[in-house]
């Protein structure tokens, strides 16, 4: 009885550990999960609303050689 018991907590205590490194490792990833998203957004942004060239579209007709 005193074996099993002491095997029991041995075992939540492993069960225990498995756990929070799990945790730890997820928790890492994090960061660059959110850096990512970021980059994704603004690349969406970029897609979605292309930038005009500057003077491209100024108005006047274009000149005569």
């Amino acid at each position: 009885m005193d074996g099993a018991a002491i095997l029991f907590i041995l075992a939540i205590a492993g069960v225990a550990s498995i756990c929070l490194f799990a945790l730890k490792g997820l928790l890492d990833q994090v960061p660059d999960v959110i850096d990512s998203a970021g980059k994704a957004r603004d690349a969406w942004h970029r897609f979605k609303k292309p930038e005009v060239p500057p003077g491209a579209d100024d108005g006047e007709p274009p000149m005569a050689a």
